[in-house]
Parts: structure tokens; sequence; C-alpha cells
């Protein structure tokens, strides 16, 4: 439903009329800037969604059932389905985690950003393509935002005005960089990767029904690469917060080790992946920052699909009880509900990070670790439903035991 007092503006092509108010302007049309349009959107309120054109963010595409369920993505988007990951250490031992009656969902987000863009508008969102380039708080208490529009050229911008403002605009967030003042951005990665034409059928290195995942210091020394099925295409990236180390050569390295040099490159992208979540979201006024920009990615896997959708979502609601109420304590709630429900997991993650990628030595030992048949099971558990799985404490002591033997060296890797 579309807001009854909404600008004269339905697609991306129109311009918005200077003096209209929007209830919200969205700065980034990811997945968490559009799913946090669509529900405001559906909730009545004037939302301009504005997405900057021709940027599709390096991703593996890897996306859970909850994620499927939650947000209602049809089949169309799913590329392909994953029954298995295979975890490859330093030395070249595999360790394949299958997937016990189910199956990890892969997007391709040259496809999918646009899908959730287009499903916003039909609720009710208004999109602009378009770059933010400031933000002015008016003498009535509006917001005043200076947008370029796609193809305009500096000097050509045009303002749109809103009651608040949402910062979805990425691990380097501008919205967030000039609403929060001179505070840190969180550690990030930075993440390349290649997207070439897959191989038919099953080789010696690729299976389309296979996540591989490279533990590997010569491929990264503090994170990991990848080799993601897309169906007919295939992700290729890897990450690392080493400045000096070189992202494409590693790419290139292992597209030969694997056989897939020979395959077609069809685009590579790069961006950096946050990976702690910021320690305030907003302003205490009028501007909220959500999804990348708020820095919730999961420390040690990257994922950031399924916690961009569900911020935006709480994000849109925080933004919403503070248009109901007039209360601007109401954007801190966004922070607050998300870090209640997966603070614990970040926290986790964060510190496997921390220890097991450290080098090689105790990432043969973390690759030894998964073949345990206790931790594969709550493994795919946490990450299928995302949450801990509290159920089963006798598999938590024993994964606890067989830890603290590989951290004092009592196990064999």
């Amino acid at each position: 439903m579309s807001h009854p007092n909404a600008a004269p503006m339905s697609s991306s092509s129109a311009q918005p009329d200077p003096n209209h108010l929007h209830d919200v302007i969205i700065v980034g049309g990811g997945p968490c800037g559009a799913t946090a349009a669509q529900t405001l959107a559906k909730a009545g309120r004037d939302v301009l969604l504005l997405d900057r054109p021709g940027r599709i963010k390096p991703c593996g595409g890897a996306v859970p059932p909850r994620l499927i369920r939650d947000f209602d993505i049809p089949d169309s988007q799913i590329v392909a389905r994953i029954n298995a990951a295979r975890m490859i250490a330093p030395s070249d031992k595999t360790v394949d985690m299958p997937i016990d009656g189910g199956y990890v969902g892969m997007v391709d987000r040259e496809h999918f950003d646009p899908f959730l863009r287009t499903r916003a508008v039909k609720a009710g969102a208004q999109q602009l393509d378009g770059a933010w380039q400031s933000t002015e708080r008016l003498s009535d208490g509006t917001l005043s935002v200076r947008v370029r529009p796609a193809g305009r050229q500096k000097g050509e911008e045009i303002t749109v005005r809103a009651r608040l403002v949402l910062g979805a605009d990425g691990a380097r967030s501008q919205v967030a960089r000039d609403a929060l003042g001179e505070e840190s951005e969180p550690p990030s990665v930075f993440a390349y990767h290649e997207i070439i034409a897959a191989p038919e059928g099953v080789t010696d290195a690729y299976d389309p029904r296979r996540c591989d995942v490279y533990y590997q210091g010569e491929l990264s020394p503090d994170f990991y690469a990848w080799i993601f099925p897309h169906g007919g295409q295939a992700s290729i990236g890897v990450g690392s917060m080493h400045k000096g180390f070189s992202l494409r050569t590693a790419i290139k390295d292992l597209r030969q080790k694997s056989g897939l040099d020979v395959y077609q490159t069809i685009r590579t992208e790069g961006a950096p992946i946050p990976l702690k979540p910021r320690k305030r979201w907003d302003n205490g006024r009028d501007v909220l920052v959500a999804g990348d920009a708020a820095g919730v990615v999961a420390p040690a896997s990257g994922e950031g699909i399924y916690y961009a959708m569900l911020c935006g979502r709480i994000a849109a609601n925080a933004l919403d009880e503070h248009l109901r109420t007039g209360k601007a304590a109401a954007l801190a709630n966004a922070r607050k509900r998300f870090m209640s429900e997966h603070g614990q997991v970040f926290f986790i993650l964060g510190m496997m990070q921390h220890f097991w990628y450290r080098n090689d030595k105790r990432r043969e030992r973390f690759v030894s670790i998964c073949a345990d048949p206790d931790v594969q099971e709550l493994t795919w558990q946490a990450y299928m439903n995302k949450q801990l799985v509290k159920a089963k404490p006798g598999a938590h002591m024993r994964i606890f035991m067989k830890d603290m033997a590989h951290l004092m060296g009592l196990a064999r890797a």
C-alpha cells in the first residue's frame, strides 16, 4: 500500500518534488535498504529509496532457509541449492560437512538486489537512482538531503526532504560518517571475487551442489577463500584484512589450483565487509544506520545477507515507532533488538575467527574439528535457523572437551 500523500513518482527514472516531505529517505538499495523500504511502505509510510546504480557487491550469495522463509523469497531467485560444504585445510586435507535433510540457497546479487528493490516499489516505496551527497537539518526540524541523480555531473545535484534518514550505504557508510561524527569504523575484511562460467557437472575441484571453503594462509592470511556455485555461474572469492595482501593474485592461484582458470570470467567485484557491529547506530535525533553500515556481518563466516535483511526490518520498525510516537529514543531500539537476538552469536564467531584463523597450524586443527559429527550437526542447525542450539547440552559438552584437546595440542590434526 502506498502512502496517501506520496509524491507523484513511482520509478527510478522520475524526479521527486523537492518540496515534498517524505517520512523516510533510505540511502542504499541493497538487501538491507530494500527490505527497510518494503517494510515501511507496507506500514503506509512515504518512503524514498535512494540507490546508486551499477554496483554489485562481492558476495558468496549463501542464504539460509530461515531467510527464504521469513522474507518470502521465491524459487526463481534461488540459483542453486547446496547440500554440503567442503573445508580445505592448509595441508589440502578435506572435510565434508553434509547437510542432513536440508539445503542452503544461493542467490546472485546481480539479480537478487534488483528483485528486492522492485518488490519495495510494488509495496509503495519510491526509488531514485543517485548518490547521497549530504544531509542538512532545516529550521523546521526536517532534513534536506542533497542527491546527485544517476547521469548528472557534479554541481547538478537536487535536494529531497524527509523527517528521518536511514543509512544503508555499506561498510564505508558516508551517512554514518556524517551523522555519527568521528566514531571509528568497524574493522573490516576486504573481499574480492570473480564470477565465472561454471563447469558443467562435477569435476575434481567443483561440485554444483557444494560450497568449498579454503582455510589456507597462502590464499588468505587471516580469513578464507571460497568457491561457491551460482547455478550456471560460480563465485570464486577471498577476503583479508591485510592491506598488502594481493587478493587478485590469491584468486588467480586458486583458479589455477582448482582447474577453474580455463573458464570465462564474467565480472569481478571488490568491497570491504565489516566484521563488528558499531557501538552506536543513531544520532539520537533523526538518522539511523543499518546493515553493513551498522557493521552487522557475521565474523568468521562473513555472512551478511540474512543479517542485513533482518537489520533492515528491525530498523524500519524503529523508524516507524519514531514517526508514531515522536520519540527519538525509538531509534536506539534498533541496535538493542538486533544485539539482543544475535549479539551472542557475533561474539562467539568473533572469538573463533580471532583464534582459529591466526596461522596455518591452527587452521589445520580447525578443519579437523569440522569433521566431528557433533560440530557438524550443531553448526548446521545454528546456521539454518539463525540461533544457538540449546537443546543438546551433551553435544555441547563433547564439543567443549574436544576443543580443549585441540587447544592443548592433545588431539591430532
